[in-house]
């Protein structure tokens, strides 16, 4: 049973949105599967409604998967609580902000917020996924895992670079996720997206566990000018966050 539960989750994992489109033997060649058993796969996922199938006999993502999606939202109060805070950053600032969360080794972009300047971030989404190591709100999520998940993540997901920035040395990333918990904050200089960077902080529960972060998004010419205030103001917002949720703690990083 949990080696089927698996290869349902490596059949789910290929659907991108670079390769939103997969056949039978596509599939049987990706995961190393006899073509009945990646045929069984597909079929039982349509029937359930996970994936869809087209005239041509290829397979997509299904809608259920978007009506579960909702209902995982609509049920994360804290992302309601996170979303007020955002709110106020995009009021004062007129800068994109972000809410993610690390799942499976990637952040997962479960929140944003368009800023009102001229310059739009359009490589990001609700829902969408990027690697972990290239982001602040990565880094943030990445350095309040245990280091042997880290090296596991790294193992199998490598450190692709994005941009020339982007950190490709597992010991260049140790150093910086070290640094980024003991300040408490993380920033990303153009890892990601060429000239657009990032401030980004944790957000804690009522237990202290770092559940999601947040970031400021914001053009090179820009962030130069303002650091050391964003870097203020996407602290304050997670602090006012993790308290609203019931974490408590006397020293906060300034």
């Amino acid at each position: 049973m949990l080696g089927t539960l698996e290869k349902v989750g490596q059949v789910l994992a290929l659907f991108t949105r670079e390769h939103p489109e997969w056949g039978v033997t596509e599939v049987a060649r990706a995961l190393d599967l006899p073509k009945s058993s990646a045929h069984a796969l597909l079929a039982t996922l349509s029937h359930i409604g996970l994936l869809k199938r087209n005239r041509k006999g290829r397979y997509r993502i299904g809608w259920r998967v978007l009506a579960l999606s909702q209902i995982l939202l609509s049920t994360s109060s804290w992302r309601e609580e996170a979303r007020k805070a955002m709110e106020d950053l995009v009021a004062r600032y007129g800068e994109t902000t972000h809410l993610a969360v690390l799942e499976c080794g990637r952040v997962i972009y479960v929140e944003k917020l368009e800023g009102t300047r001229a310059v739009k971030v359009a490589t990001t989404g609700v829902g969408v996924e990027l690697p972990a190591h290239c982001s602040a709100v990565g880094k943030v999520l990445l350095a309040h895992r245990p280091w042997e998940e880290v090296l596991e993540i790294v193992r199998e997901k490598g450190l692709p670079p994005l941009t020339p920035n982007t950190i490709t040395s597992l010991d260049e990333l140790g150093t910086e996720l070290k640094a980024v918990r003991a300040r408490g904050y993380a920033y990303d200089i153009e890892e990601a997206v060429p000239e657009l960077c990032c401030v980004a902080a944790p957000i804690r529960d009522a237990t202290g566990e770092v559940i999601a972060a947040m970031s400021l998004s914001v053009p090179f010419y820009r962030f130069q000018q303002m650091k050391e205030e964003y870097r203020r103001a996407i602290l304050e917002a997670t602090r006012t966050v993790s308290e609203r949720l019931g974490y408590v703690e006397e020293t906060w990083t300034r």
